[in-house]
């Protein structure tokens, strides 16, 4: 495997009684985007923290760029060491930083010297379109700007594998459909390898890439092209 590939070996997650995995194995290359279809409590969330290293799988391996990051029961690199980015479903903003200090916090934790900081934020908040909202607030955002904060955050360390779940579940319609060609774009000029839980046909067909349809803590179809995404969407 090369730099950014995804290997999902046979995990399953359960969670008292209920079992969010059963048996989920997948491969991702290097630069792909793979969309992750289905229905709420399917297993989506549950697959992609496990990937990042945020649980950990009962059974099977997880494996990034190479390297075995997990297996039954324990992880073998932790979180912060996977070179993963996250973009969880309530962005998960830390409010009393403003919008550029989102992201230096990040670098820093990261030990990126603080010469590079201010220039990697400027970049990365330039490539997702509001760098001239750098010292506002989380609570003085829009839903959109909110959105956006949260995707550079994730960029911002420059990831191998980006994990981005229902990001724009909480969107009207009009902004969702512009974000999701906004996200499309993102994914063309960064390459970056990336695993996106939607229960919407609609955003699996605008990111253009694979889509992994799952049921009930299984995958029940891997597709070959965006065309298999545009059927009704689940329930």
């Amino acid at each position: 495997m090369t730099s950014g590939t995804i290997a999902i070996r046979n995990v399953s997650k359960r969670f008292g009684g209920h079992q969010a995995l059963a048996g989920v194995s997948l491969d991702v290359g290097a630069g792909e985007v793979v969309v992750i279809l289905g229905p709420s409590g399917c297993g989506k969330t549950t697959l992609l923290r496990v990937v990042a290293g945020l649980e950990v799988p009962d059974r099977g391996e997880i494996w990034l760029s190479g390297t075995n990051v997990a297996d039954a029961g324990r992880n073998i690199v932790p979180p912060h060491e996977r070179s993963v980015g996250f973009v969880f479903q309530d962005l998960a903003l830390w409010p009393h930083l403003t919008v550029r200090g989102n992201l230096e916090f990040v670098l820093e934790s990261r030990r990126v010297p603080r010469a590079e900081r201010a220039a990697r934020a400027r970049d990365t908040l330039a490539l997702v379109r509001i760098e001239k909202l750098d010292d506002r607030y989380p609570h003085q955002l829009s839903g959109g700007e909110q959105q956006r904060v949260a995707l550079a955050r994730a960029l911002v360390a420059r990831p191998r594998v980006l994990l981005l779940d229902e990001p724009l579940s909480s969107l009207d319609p009009e902004l969702r459909a512009t974000l999701r060609a906004e996200l499309a774009q993102l994914h063309r000029e960064v390459q970056v390898t990336t695993l996106y839980v939607t229960h919407d046909s609609d955003d699996a067909a605008a990111l253009d890439g694979r889509v992994v349809r799952m049921r009930e803590g299984t995958i029940v179809d891997i597709g070959q092209d965006r065309t298999k995404s545009r059927a009704a969407d689940f329930p």
